[in-house]
């Protein structure tokens, strides 16, 4: 049984389609990246889940619990990280942990083995009796881990936790995550930093406009971004008619000359940029080997490579709500 699933989930606000149809399955221990533009539908799907918000069809499901139905069976199984947590004014860091560990009726001595156990965990401790308010936005991202990992969840629904940080803060962060996963926790993160999501992350889903538009393992969504793909060449001479040439080979979608910067150039230009579609018929890797038999002889060849930014970029349009 999957541990979070949504089933044709849909939430509208009168005439907007915040999701739209979203089905979406995160297996038990996995960590799954949630990327998309801003209004995609990302911040709607973490408070559905979280119980914050009631689907306005369709289902969604956390450990075989339904959302809107069975919440007080739900939630204390999840921890829900917000983008920003709250303002507590006056209360040090031991107190804001004790007080949501009551909140969880964590009472005792269990409580404070509770409490000094998180603080550990996200390497809080010399922080426990410095005010909340008074922490950096790198340190009060930790806390708000801290405090959702109270009552030990299964679920860790976190939307954006590295926004705003620094990249020791980020890095820190990052680190804490591969912690949680080792532990077994199922993570569900949005972030927009993308290669942290591609090293932390088994799967991920792109989400636009409410909908769905992939979703797999990392590898799967790099290699279906690459269908279309581009590779640039340099000649030593006749580079207009090397590059009008290319346009004539099975797989080749364009073929501009560009200067070092990437814009568009005349026959004076660096390299020819290829964009290369392989379902079209036709190899990549034999272009050289074209020119070299037409005798141009060959100064460059790469290829872009395909990371989940540019997978991003390419299977996505830009488009919100």
């Amino acid at each position: 049984m999957p541990m979070i699933e949504t089933i044709n989930l849909t939430k509208r606000y009168g005439e907007l389609v915040a999701l739209d149809n979203l089905n979406l399955t995160i297996e038990e221990g996995a960590c799954f990246g949630f990327i998309g533009p801003n209004g995609a539908g990302k911040t709607t799907t973490i408070k559905v889940l979280a119980t914050l918000l009631k689907p306005s069809s369709g289902q969604a499901q956390i450990a075989g619990l339904t959302v809107g139905y069975q919440n007080r069976m739900i939630r204390p199984l999840i921890g829900y990280v917000p983008d920003f947590m709250g303002a507590y004014e006056d209360m040090v860091v031991m107190e804001y942990l004790e007080f949501f560990a009551a909140a969880y009726n964590i009472h005792g001595s269990q409580r404070k083995k509770v409490v000094s156990d998180v603080l550990e965990l996200t390497d809080l401790g010399y922080k426990a009796t410095a005010e909340v308010n008074s922490l950096s936005r790198g340190m009060q991202q930790r806390l708000s881990i801290a405090r959702v990992l109270l009552h030990d969840p299964k679920v860790l629904l976190m939307d954006e936790p590295a926004s705003g940080l620094d990249p020791r803060a980020r890095i820190e962060i990052r680190e804490l995550l591969k912690e949680l996963k080792r532990m077994g926790k199922t993570i569900l993160i949005s972030s927009h930093i993308l290669h942290e999501l591609a090293e932390l992350c088994n799967t991920v889903g792109i989400i636009e406009r409410g909908r769905l538009l992939y979703s797999g393992t990392v590898s799967e969504i790099l290699r279906r971004a690459k269908v279309g793909h581009v590779v640039h060449i340099g000649v030593k001479d006749r580079m207009a008619e090397a590059a009008e040439l290319l346009t004539t080979v099975p797989g080749v979608v364009q073929s501009k000359i560009v200067d070092g910067d990437g814009t568009q150039a005349g026959g004076s230009g660096r390299v020819i940029h290829v964009e290369f579609d392989e379902q079209r018929g036709g190899d990549a890797t034999d272009l050289p080997n074209i020119l070299i038999n037409q005798g141009y002889r060959i100064a460059l060849f790469t290829e872009e490579s395909v990371n989940l930014e540019t997978a991003f970029m390419r299977l996505t349009k830009g488009l919100v709500q």
